[in-house]
């Protein structure tokens, strides 16, 4: 397999945790996001993906998109470390746990939106980091209380093996601490989060460990 990836994508940090998790291995193929004006605008890359957007994962012949989706196909393909829990209503809580990550924080302060804010909009650094905090904490107070009430909260974020939500929570807040988000209203989350730190699956995926670090 072929992970076509950003360092510092969280949507691609998601896959790569994930991969870790089930044991699989993949050839890293760097996509950088800001060289050259974006190397996923090129055509050479979008015939790989459209929408100009990492991850891809080319498995043989075949090439998926969208994070939450190869979540999904990696579950399914490779079902013998399971990232999600066996009975329907508990698939469900992680699933939403992990779509209020990738649907409703991600994408409002993902990189082209912010690229958006500053140039079309003219918005100025200081009122585009506060348009980045303002949506990553509402999201993070509602996974906060999604976790903090919930008995079904283990160790990590459903029971006590990591799932597809834990591969969420992780990028995320390695992407509000890079904006300097204040952390402290969300104990459960980074409880959670400095537990799979301690998985060497996690801590393989981190950016810093990815062969285009800067």
């Amino acid at each position: 397999m072929k992970l076509y990836t950003y360092f510092r994508s969280s949507a691609a940090y998601r896959v790569r945790i994930a991969l870790n998790l089930k044991g699989l291995a993949y050839e890293t193929v760097p996509v950088h996001l800001l060289r050259n004006g974006g190397e996923q605008l090129q055509e050479r890359y979008r015939t790989i993906n459209p929408a100009g957007l990492v991850p891809s994962l080319q498995d043989g012949e075949h090439i998926l998109t969208q994070s939450l989706a190869i979540l999904e196909y990696l579950e399914e393909a490779w079902p013998d470390t399971p990232l999600l829990p066996a009975e329907p209503l508990n698939r469900a809580r992680v699933r939403a746990m992990a779509q209020t990550i990738a649907c409703e924080i991600h994408p409002l302060n993902n990189l082209r939106v912010l690229k958006y804010l500053t140039g079309t909009l003219k918005a100025s650094e200081e009122e585009k980091t506060r348009w980045y905090r303002h949506w990553t904490e509402a999201g993070l107070r509602t996974l906060e209380a999604l976790l903090a009430h919930a008995p079904q909260t283990g160790a990590f974020c459903h029971g006590d093996a990591p799932t597809i939500a834990d591969c969420c929570l992780v990028p995320q807040v390695f992407n509000a601490q890079r904006f300097d988000v204040d952390m402290s209203a969300y104990p459960t989350v980074m409880a959670i989060h400095a537990r799979c730190g301690e998985l060497a699956a996690f801590a393989a995926a981190h950016p810093a460990q990815q062969p285009d670090a800067e």
